[in-house]
């Protein structure tokens, strides 16, 4: 049948089984919004504040449900606006296609009005992008950026799209989706019987589990070979969910907020199994001290990984939910006795721990959170100490439940990702862990939470200063407070009121459960400002420069 781009469009989203699109408006995309309106009882268009909003909701409903996030924005400033969104989908290997208008074809490249050269500026923090000159491509190249968002190790693609192939007219055809291509072993049973000696022969092995076991689906597997061999497990900031957070064998985050035990374990083990995971800087600190006596396994699903940061001994580069189950079954049952005492002795000496009192802390508002929702809820985070008190003191037990901007570390992103969170799970309470500093930044996004009534809770942890920066100051800075001071009379629930959600003041201790619950029973948004200290703290760090076995602690 004959369909104008903008309805063939439409067609390739139920192609693809989108039922949610997050977006805004502008004259690129007026052929789209026509077209979109048109079928609006099949697909939910969620209009945000602002585009950046949009792509931190696309990105949020992704991570929370493993489909594919989309966005829509027009050109120029429309275009621009989505940039940040797609970088930090990027780093943290997120499923999102990003449309974008452009101007007609005739005028591209004469400075015409909102052309920006949006593919040219995604080039580096997308899968793939394009640019739609041609109705008779259109199709193809939709369906085309779906499957590559989603093979592979996943990450956003950006279709930018000519306004009058919007308009033009054409043959379309309907597709059934295709199956992604399930990612082979990628290694040869040689190969991995050769690895499994070296894990049944090691002494004082230490699993590290990234984000990648999560979006492999191998969460079971990873449980089964560390119980089958008696080998704690750490986990990475975009790993946290993937080893119950509760199960004996978890020694908690590594790194440079990592617990002692964790950082301790890496530092004396003879092999270091990396997983799912790349390496960052913030996991290795001082590399030339990192694991320094052990054999390192590497599995993971990207070749670009092995090698990058840090030099491999045993590199698998293949399926990681095939690896890890083939590990998992042949490996040997053992029990390390000795090594895993050394484990919880560490654990029982080297707790995280702060100051027990009636003083309201951060770290006691994120455990009241856990024990008030039964470690079920989804928590989103902006960027900073709330992110980090958010990892340390909430007992992830589920994998898609701490949903954070971890490799770009976008300050504004929690927000945006709770609504897409929220409209991925509508059965999930879904928390936003927030600093005073981050919620400015994409506050606007409340009015969105509020016109489709998504019972979103914000938490607030106010410190009046940005909190990690002024940290970094203060340790290593001789305490020179250049610009964290943030002193502004901003009133958090009158600001949730104006935009018709509720608001609470917390300022004591002993007023926190009551303005959870109270949020708990809520139907709307919830703003919850938690008044707390300046100076609290994330502790344990690791100096800049330092192993991770040398940490700060209080």
């Amino acid at each position: 049948m004959k369909l104008t781009g903008s309805e063939i469009f439409v067609q390739c989203l139920k192609e693809q089984g989108v039922d949610t699109i997050f977006g805004y408006p502008g004259g690129a995309v007026l052929n789209i919004y026509d077209a979109l309106s048109k079928h609006r009882e099949e697909i939910t268009h969620i209009l945000t504040s602002h585009e950046q909003g949009a792509s931190h909701a696309a990105d949020g409903y992704a991570r929370a449900t493993g489909k594919v996030g989309v966005c829509l924005a027009t050109s120029g400033p429309g275009a621009t606006n989505l940039v940040t969104g797609i970088a930090t989908a990027y780093m943290d290997s997120v499923p999102m296609v990003a449309f974008t208008g452009q101007v007609p074809t005739a005028l591209l490249g004469k400075d015409s009005f909102q052309e920006v050269d949006i593919t040219g500026i995604t080039m580096p923090i997308t899968k793939h992008n394009y640019i739609v000159k041609d109705v008779n491509d259109f199709a193809h190249i939709i369906r085309e950026a779906f499957r590559i968002a989603q093979e592979g190790r996943p990450g956003p693609v950006l279709v930018d799209i000519c306004k009058d192939v919007t308009a033009a007219v054409t043959e379309y055809t309907f597709e059934q989706a295709s199956p992604i291509q399930e990612v082979p072993l990628g290694v040869d049973k040689h190969e991995l019987d050769e690895v499994l000696k070296v894990i049944d022969g090691a002494q004082t092995p230490i699993i590290l589990a990234g984000g990648g076991i999560g979006i492999a689906g191998a969460c079971e597997e990873l449980v089964k070979l560390a119980e089958r061999s008696s080998i704690p497990v750490t986990t990475t900031l975009m790993g946290l969910g993937v080893f119950p957070g509760t199960h004996p064998l978890f020694t908690g985050l590594v790194g440079m907020h990592g617990a002692k035990t964790s950082n301790l374990a890496v530092s004396q083990c003879d092999l270091f199994i990396a997983i799912g995971a790349r390496f960052s800087d913030r996991v290795m600190s001082n590399v030339k001290r990192f694991a320094p006596n052990a054999r390192i396994i590497h599995i993971d699903i990207d070749p670009a990984e092995i090698g990058k940061n840090i030099h491999v001994h045993f590199p698998l580069v293949g399926n990681v939910k095939k690896i890890l189950s083939y590990l998992c079954k042949q490996a040997e049952q053992q029990q390390r006795s000795e090594w895993i005492q050394k484990i919880k002795q560490w654990k029982a000496d080297y707790p995280l721990k702060y100051k027990q009192d009636n003083v309201l802390r951060p770290q006691h508002i994120m455990e009241t959170i856990y024990e008030m929702t039964n470690g079920e809820a989804v928590i989103t985070t902006e960027v900073g100490q709330n992110q980090l008190w958010a990892a340390q003191y909430y007992k992830y037990g589920y994998p898609r439940t701490y949903i954070s901007s971890g490799g770009l570390g976008t300050m504004g992103y929690g927000l945006g990702a709770s609504i897409g969170a929220q409209i991925g799970k509508p059965d999930k309470k879904v928390f936003n862990i927030a600093g005073d500093g981050s919620f400015r930044m994409n506050c606007n996004e409340l009015a969105t939470a509020v016109e489709y009534k998504l019972p979103i809770i914000i938490v607030i942890l106010n410190n009046h200063v940005l909190g990690m920066v002024r940290q970094w100051q203060d340790l290593f800075y001789d305490s020179r407070f250049s610009s964290t001071t943030i002193e502004r009379s901003t009133d958090f629930v009158k600001l949730a009121e104006a935009y018709g959600a509720k608001g609470f003041n917390v300022t004591q201790k002993d007023q926190l459960q009551t303005a959870i619950a109270k949020a708990l029973a809520s139907d709307v948004p919830v703003v919850i400002n938690c008044e707390i200290d300046r100076d609290e703290k994330v502790f344990p760090i690791v100096p800049p420069g330092a192993p991770i076995n040398e940490l700060i602690e209080e």
